[in-house]
């Protein structure tokens, strides 16, 4: 085998080991074509309004793993799965029991499993949210528009600036509202 053909061998078998991951980059943003798991199809969207409630849980043993948009997966870093908006996003999730309320980048595909799951977590948005211990708990998550700054330290694996956390009233209000949905 030649010089070339051992080098292009080499090549190709370190990106079948999944080490040729992309960039920590907020361009291009993908949406993707519709696609099914466990028989639920999912259709991704552009969605600037979205604001839902549900279930949070969170994720971290797939360290090493690439994320739905291509990034090496980091249980530690500040990030989520959602099951439709573009990759990557920026979403602001409050939990409903404490309101604190954190921005997260979101850069893979997921929750799959659980009535009402909205996002899954990475462990280090879990421990910043303040619910790692209870494996899962009621948000509200919203799609947000983070300054550049932000968005920087968030691809930096970063935390972004904490945010206010949501008064007691709402809160309440936002709980009233999962159970009529029956969530």
């Amino acid at each position: 085998m030649g010089a070339f053909g051992a080098l292009g061998l080499a090549l190709a078998l370190s990106a079948c080991a999944g080490g040729d991951y992309r960039p920590v980059r907020d361009v291009p943003v993908r949406i993707g074509p519709p696609y099914t798991v466990r028989g639920v199809t999912y259709v991704p969207a552009a969605d600037p309004g979205y604001d839902m409630l549900g279930y949070a849980s969170w994720y971290g043993s797939e360290s090493g793993n690439r994320t739905a948009n291509g990034e090496r997966f980091r249980p530690d870093w500040v990030t989520a799965a959602h099951t439709s908006l573009p990759l990557p996003s920026y979403v602001e999730v409050t939990a409903l029991d404490s309101g604190r309320t954190i921005v997260v980048r979101v850069n893979d595909r997921g929750p799959f499993a659980g009535k009402g799951r909205v996002i899954d977590l990475s462990r280090g948005a879990a421990e910043q949210l303040g619910m790692r211990a209870q494996g899962h708990v009621a948000v509200r998550v919203r799609v947000v528009n983070p300054p550049e700054k932000q968005r920087e330290r968030l691809r930096r694996g970063k935390t972004a600036e904490e945010r206010p956390r949501v008064p007691e009233r709402i809160l309440v209000k936002l709980r009233a509202q999962m159970k009529a949905a029956g969530l």
